[in-house]
């Protein structure tokens, strides 16, 4: 990305305060700025990154509140607290496992509203719908035209 330039410095200075998203616009201002990244090398790959963290983001937000989750599973169904609080810490296994809990449910606000976050401030769920779009579509050719004329249309 660094050893390219934009060809056109006044387009790629808007799309860069953009965030090279233009699935805000008009589709009739879109179409010069879909010309030009089909013309400049250097905002194409910027929006490939810019597209690419916003997608990393939600994916490492959604982890975050999946792991969570299985923790707070962990504390309700299987309970390993009980011996280190009591015999190596020489805590309260009531007030241990509270307070571990406690945790687990603020762990769990924070990501959510870090993925709520992200997901509205970003452009990723268009992003990623559009990868999974054309995921399916790779798989659908792939399938016999048997399975694929079962398919409704």
């Amino acid at each position: 990305m660094a050893s390219t330039r934009c060809n056109d410095r006044v387009v790629g200075a808007i799309l860069a305060s953009w965030r090279y998203d233009i699935s805000g616009i008009s589709p009739e201002m879109r179409k010069d700025y879909e010309q030009h990244f089909v013309e400049c090398a250097h905002c194409r790959a910027r929006q490939k990154f810019h597209r690419s963290l916003d997608g990393s983001l939600a994916v490492l937000t959604s982890l975050s509140a999946l792991f969570f989750l299985f923790a707070l599973a962990v504390l309700k169904h299987i309970k390993p607290v009980e011996h280190v609080a009591f015999n190596v810490f020489g805590l309260d296994v009531a007030d241990t496992y509270h307070m571990l809990f406690s945790a687990g449910i603020a762990g769990l606000c924070f990501s959510v509203i870090g993925l709520v976050l992200v997901l509205t401030t970003t452009p990723a769920p268009a992003y990623l719908g559009g990868i999974a779009s054309e995921r399916a579509k790779l798989i659908e050719e792939s399938l016999p035209a048997v399975i694929r004329s079962l398919r409704p249309r």
